[in-house]
């Protein structure tokens, strides 16, 4: 079960690299590579707590090209986002796995000497990491202890211990951050801080659709919603749940992804949230947020459009209201400029 969900991520992966064209150029420069994928998954594991899951993706991971010091590394950093309880138990259970076979145990990471400056030293990776010098945060400012222990820790003792690039690092921080409800402002920086350390829109994206949690899935993505692509900003994903006497089908929505608005005709339709964040709007009113096990009854003739968040991907059940001549109106996008007013 543990390795079928892993390949069946990895399947959802190149189906999006597949949806965005040019699939060959994609796959031979523009993929993570399949080590990068293997901290992907124990990442997310950890994050989440799901030390099932996480045995046997140290087990893969270890097989496949990571060495124990790699992974231990990956479970260290991540303490500082997920908390002590769940990289202990993740590094308890890098510690049974390692001991019960034959593994390559690689380089290990070095502390920073006892009498190095590690401010200078934290400011200084930090610098790197993001490509400029960070202005002083209100937050920081009313607590500006933890602005000490962000460079003089984070930056410092753990980005300088070495084993694992800057770019697997954020990687290892994307991953978990996707992977976690309610750290998106967290996501979003750090997103942009895999950028400029070397990561592609494809790449992260790659990234978000292998963390998908499995209440966003729990009737499967299905295929890439290519029929009605040009009815919508970014990738869907449809699966059909039944034709006859009703039609249903599950649709995923990857972060930003939105339909165009639209009208049904004579009969309506209905919406049950299944994961994930979005919005629904009707012409005229304020747009809502939906979560999982939100409902959304939209009559007949009603002009809307429904979607995912910046932050998250989304998914809902949308259940065909019948009617003797039902029909869909596509109408115009959701434009860029009131969509980003949505938080």
């Amino acid at each position: 079960m543990e390795v079928w969900l892993v390949m069946k991520k990895l399947l959802f992966a190149l189906i999006f690299v597949f949806a965005c064209g040019s699939i060959m150029n994609a796959i031979a420069n523009d993929l993570l590579s399949e080590k990068e994928k293997h901290i992907v998954n124990i990442s997310m594991y950890t994050a989440i707590g799901d030390l099932v899951n996480l045995k046997t993706a140290v087990k893969t991971g270890l097989t496949n090209g990571l060495t124990v010091n790699e992974v231990k590394e990956v479970m260290i950093q991540l303490y500082a986002y997920c908390g002590f309880p769940k990289s202990l138990n993740a590094l308890s259970v890098l510690s049974e796995v390692s001991e019960n076979g034959i593994f390559t145990i690689g380089i290990k990471g070095t502390a920073l000497p006892k009498e190095a400056d590690k401010n200078k030293i934290g400011t200084k990776t930090q610098k790197k990491l993001m490509g400029k010098t960070t202005k002083k945060e209100k937050l920081f400012e009313f607590a500006p202890e933890m602005d000490t222990y962000l460079k003089e820790h984070l930056f410092a003792d753990i980005f300088s211990r070495g084993v694992l690039s800057y770019r697997e690092r954020e990687i290892a921080t994307i991953a978990a951050l996707s992977s976690m409800e309610g750290v998106e402002p967290q996501l979003n920086a750090h997103i942009e801080i895999g950028k400029h350390n070397g990561l592609t829109d494809t790449q992260i994206s790659e990234i978000l659709i292998l963390t998908i949690k499995p209440d966003t899935e729990i009737f499967g993505m299905g295929e890439p919603n290519t029929t009605y692509a040009k009815y919508f900003i970014g990738n869907s994903y449809l699966k059909l749940l039944t034709s006859e006497p009703i039609h249903t089908a599950n649709v995923t929505f990857e972060p930003k992804c939105r339909n165009n608005w639209h009208i049904h005709h004579n009969g309506g339709q209905i919406l049950l949230v299944t994961g994930g964040r979005g919005y629904y709007q009707e012409e005229g009113k304020p747009a809502r947020e939906l979560k999982k096990g939100d409902v959304i009854n939209i009559p007949a003739e009603i002009k809307h459009w429904h979607g995912a968040a910046k932050d998250s991907w989304f998914s809902h059940i949308a259940i065909e209201v019948p009617a003797e001549n039902g029909s869909t109106e596509w109408l115009e996008e959701v434009e860029d400029e009131e969509y980003d007013e949505l938080k």
